[in-house]
């Protein structure tokens, strides 16, 4: 029986310290819990001489990662170091040694985490990765365990609180993106370069292990509908406001008999639906279960604590595996083939605004638009000229319409755009949660 169970830590940023905070302060707990000391032997640093605040002893530090796969006496690998290539590298030499692993990366883990996972099986390791989605939410581990006797169906969730916050303050500051970008940039919410959140690839990563996890096959990236919020134009959340919508930058996953859907958009929600009072940088994932009915899932989605909870969580999962000789024991293989909706097989309902020259004739030639692409009109309303009356007066419509296939709905947009009584077709939205 062990006495102790010793960790290597790859990464020592924002998470992987917080990480030591919470395993060096909580030791009398975990101590409680699993039997064992559990403590950090190594971690693995890009300078050893750089000035830290941290518990953990100076001798502790290494830049060389053979000290910490190549250790004995290192059981369990901790991976936060961030990065794809060598994060991924890292992760497979160390589940080749025999090390179980717990990462917060959810670029490896989207990208390759089936066959890490399998991987895992074969040399009878762990591989946890709850941190990869919600920060400190416990996603992960409720679709693991918590739902597994249930069948999901969908799941809608805010998963980036980069893009909440900003469209947060958009809504009750009436900042423009740019201001609440740069307050979110600022805060340390964004990132130096943001395009990996507002332009949805954050999002659609974590959308991919959530999915993969839930309907117990393969999505792969290329899966995903990706749009991000940049085409978000001025005026657009008041006058969702107008009709009782609130806009989300959401991912959100279905499964029927005809396959899977995965994406990721600003989409419109109903002033009463849950995900629709998820403010700031928060996050919240709504689940429907064919048992469970629908449950939501809300908490900080990113930080250092936040983070390093789920990390540590996990730590505690793998360490009694350890303890109990049971490490490795999962089957990581899909249950179902992939199969992916095509854009003719994805229905909802979207909104609309268009700006139109304010002449006779023009409601009727865009509704016939609509009538020969197969689809109908829910809610039709025109807002007051933007200029004066007379020649290159101009008009705006909102279209809500009822439910059709996304290739209906990118199929109109088109021939809208390209109509001459159309000034511009000015946005688009998917709208859910009725």
């Amino acid at each position: 029986m062990k006495n102790e169970i010793n960790i290597g830590l790859l990464g020592f940023g924002t998470v992987g310290s917080g990480v030591a905070k919470i395993l060096h302060e909580h030791q009398q707990d975990l101590q409680y819990k699993l039997g064992v000391n559990v403590g950090i032997k190594k971690v693995l640093v890009k300078d050893k001489a750089k000035e830290r605040e941290t518990v953990l002893d100076r001798e502790v530090f290494t830049t060389d990662i053979e000290e910490i796969i190549n250790d004995p006496s290192i059981d369990l690998i901790i991976e936060v170091m961030g990065g794809t290539d060598e994060a991924k590298v890292a992760i497979e030499r160390s589940l080749l040694a025999s090390k179980g692993v717990v990462t917060a990366n959810k670029d490896v883990i989207a990208e390759s985490g089936l066959d890490l996972l399998q991987l895992a099986d074969e040399m009878k390791c762990d591989l946890f990765y709850e941190a990869s989605v919600g920060g400190g939410i416990p996603l992960i581990r409720t679709m693991e365990d918590g739902l597994a006797s249930d069948r999901i169906s969908a799941m809608t969730g805010i998963v980036n609180g980069t893009t909440n916050f900003i469209l947060t303050k958009m809504k009750y500051e009436n900042m423009s993106y740019e201001d609440a970008l740069a307050e979110a940039t600022a805060l340390g919410f964004a990132e130096a370069d943001p395009s990996a959140d507002v332009d949805g690839l954050d999002a659609a990563r974590k959308m991919v292990i959530l999915a993969s996890l839930a309907f117990s096959t393969q999505v792969r990236l290329d899966d995903v509908f990706v749009r991000g919020m940049k085409e978000i134009q001025d005026g657009d959340m008041e006058l969702a406001s107008g009709f009782g919508y609130t806009m989300k930058m959401v991912g959100s996953a279905a499964k029927n008999e005809d396959g899977i859907e995965v994406a990721v958009e600003p989409m419109l929600f109903p002033d009463s639906h849950p995900l629709a009072s998820v403010n700031n940088e928060y996050n919240a994932v709504y689940i429907y279960g064919a048992a469970v009915g629908e449950t939501m899932f809300y908490g900080p989605g990113a930080g250092s604590l936040p983070t390093a909870t789920s990390v540590t969580a996990d730590v505690i999962a793998a360490c009694r595996n350890l303890l109990l000789g049971v490490n490795g024991k999962r089957l990581h293989v899909p249950q179902h083939e992939r199969k992916v909706k095509q854009a003719s097989e994805m229905y909802s309902r979207y909104f609309h605004r268009i700006h139109v020259k304010d002449e006779v004739g023009v409601l009727t030639k865009l509704s016939a638009i609509y009538s020969d692409h197969g689809a109908s009109l829910a809610t039709v309303v025109q807002h007051p000229n933007q200029q004066d009356a007379g020649e290159g007066a101009e008009a705006e419509l909102i279209f809500i319409t009822h439910r059709m296939s996304r290739q209906q709905h990118l199929d109109i947009i088109e021939e809208l755009k390209q109509t001459a009584q159309v000034v511009g077709v000015m946005s688009h939205y998917r709208v859910e949660g009725e």
